[in-house]
């Protein structure tokens, strides 16, 4: 097997890591990955996993990296070759680039992926879920987002839309839930619990790819401040990698006694974070994620067309 990226992952529990001098192995339960060794150059470690001294020393001396996460995608350390220098000219180019020419991509794609997901659930729903204007408005803004020029504007239609975008979802989903819009922590409501849920691994894991290029997590174009880098490329894949997900969960795989809320938060039980676990882990897709990374880093780095992939 060969690495798709000069980056690898391995996410999860349970993996044992270890290399010949020719080949990085990593076997999980039953299925075993064999990599070229020379294809690696950053080993990319999230969770809990056994990691043999072959694994650390083979790569090393191959000239590759090794990071260390969290299992949510928090990095916590790295081991360099004795020498080693990281991508500096990915971090410069990071710094130099023009926030508008990758913020309004990324935001025109994130209110696209919105509307496609709308009007899926509008065909699904065989009743308007939208109010007077609102989809008109929605199309309009999209327009408005591919001709903006200024970074305010670009943020400002992609605050509004998405503010309205979860206003619409609220209309989808069983009143009894007490989901009415997107709000910030304590979560109120299950479906806030949820969509936070999937947010936060869907960060990881994009997190992890953009450690694994060089690229700094904290530099965004769309957003700003800590992770806004991560934020500018989650948007667009929140709809179909996170929304789909937990609104057939709130719609058909949720009862009562699935969550508690009281006046200050709203608890999931774990049964049903463990089965939501298990459904994101199905609709993150990571070979898109990476290829994302992949194409902002050849963007910043050649001048290479930037495109967002969301669908």
């Amino acid at each position: 097997m060969t690495a798709t990226e000069p980056w690898l992952p391995v996410f999860g529990y349970g993996g044992h890591i270890k290399a010949t001098t020719q080949e990085l192995v990593i076997a999980h339960g039953s299925a075993t990955r064999r990599y070229p060794l020379q294809a690696v150059k950053h080993l990319l470690v999230v969770g809990g996993h056994t990691l043999h001294t072959s694994a650390v020393t083979n790569l090393l001396k191959a000239g590759a990296a090794i990071t260390f996460f969290d299992i949510d995608g928090t990095p916590v350390g790295y081991l360099y070759p004795y020498g080693y220098r990281p991508d500096e000219a990915v971090r410069l180019a990071q710094e130099q680039a023009a926030p508008h020419r990758f913020a309004q991509p990324l935001a025109t794609a994130g209110l696209q992926s919105r509307l496609l997901l709308l009007e899926e659930l509008y065909d699904r729903a065989g009743q308007d879920i939208f109010y007077a204007g609102e989809l008109d408005f929605l199309h309009q803004a999209r327009e408005e987002l591919a001709v903006a020029v200024t970074m305010e504007e670009i943020r400002r239609l992609s605050r509004l839309t998405t503010d309205m975008y979860y206003e619409i979802l609220s209309r989808t989903l069983p009143p009894g839930l007490g989901f009415r819009r997107r709000t910030s922590r304590p979560y109120l409501d299950p479906v806030n619990a949820m969509f936070s849920l999937g947010y936060a691994m869907l960060y990881g894991n994009c997190c992890v790819s953009m450690i694994g290029a060089h690229l700094d997590p904290d530099l965004g174009m769309l957003h700003e401040g800590a992770g806004s880098f991560v934020h500018d490329l989650i948007e667009p894949q929140k709809a179909t990698m996170v929304d789909r997900a937990v609104l057939r969960f709130a719609r058909d795989e949720v009862s009562d006694g699935d969550y508690e809320c009281g006046e200050k938060r709203c608890y999931l039980d774990g049964n049903l974070s463990a089965r939501l676990v298990a459904a994101l882990r199905d609709s993150i897709d990571q070979s898109r994620i990476d290829a994302q990374v992949r194409i902002l880093r050849d963007a910043l780095l050649t001048n290479a067309e930037f495109h967002v992939l969301y669908w």
